[in-house]
């Protein structure tokens, strides 16, 4: 096995740039059925999926378990609003990370504040605000992956090439599987004190102090 090094770290770049979030100004003004919503979501998002043109980013199945969990609110009139769509975008990134009851946890005080909000905080201003910080951090991401690719060409120097060469790429892709492994921790940490702080529960404990 040979590894072309030289062109594995400019494939992973040019995968981060194909990678788009949906804009609020490109979700529809019209309301949409559960046909043209999964229409909708393959579209925009399949640039993020493993295998584009075979992965379904949504199906009818996936909106119905979301209804069910309470993850996302009811249509109405069998029609999803552009609230429905920011919300089906927020599972989409978090339901490869997140259990059902995180995402829940997460989603639960949006649903409950500002779905269908007439206040000057709705769901697509926080949506915008989320997203408002996607290049930025795309270049930090590039940073930070371009220095672990870096540092695991310096290990296993010693080893034949070819077994350098699959115990550099395993240690480049174990440096990167341990960033999100930490990174879930923090998350689930963070959700548990974002749970109790939606619910109150931290205001009673401190009335019991």
């Amino acid at each position: 096995m040979t590894l072309d090094k030289d062109n594995l770290l400019e494939s992973i770049m040019a995968s981060l740039d194909r990678i788009n979030n949906i804009k609020s100004s490109d979700l529809p003004n019209i309301d949409l059925y559960m046909d043209q919503v999964t229409t909708f979501m393959q579209n925009k998002l399949k640039n993020s999926s493993r295998n584009p043109e075979e992965d379904k980013i949504l199906t009818k199945t996936m909106i119905n378990n979301y209804a069910k969990n309470d993850l996302l609110p009811p249509p109405v009139k069998k029609k999803y609003t552009k609230e429905h769509l920011v919300m089906l975008i927020f599972i989409y990134y978090s339901k490869g990370l997140l259990s059902i009851n995180d995402i829940q946890t997460m989603l639960g005080p949006l649903t409950d504040r500002y779905f269908d909000s007439d206040g000057s905080i709705d769901l697509c201003s926080i949506y915008d605000e989320v997203f408002s910080m996607e290049e930025e951090k795309r270049k930090e991401l590039k940073q930070d992956i371009t220095a672990k690719y870096e540092r695991s060409k310096l290990t296993f120097t010693d080893c034949e090439d070819e077994d350098k060469e699959i115990l550099q790429l395993f240690s480049f892709i174990f440096m990167l599987g341990f960033d999100v492994y930490t990174k879930k921790l923090l998350i689930e940490k963070l959700l548990d004190i974002y749970g109790n702080a939606s619910t109150g529960d931290d205001q009673g404990d401190r009335s019991k102090k």
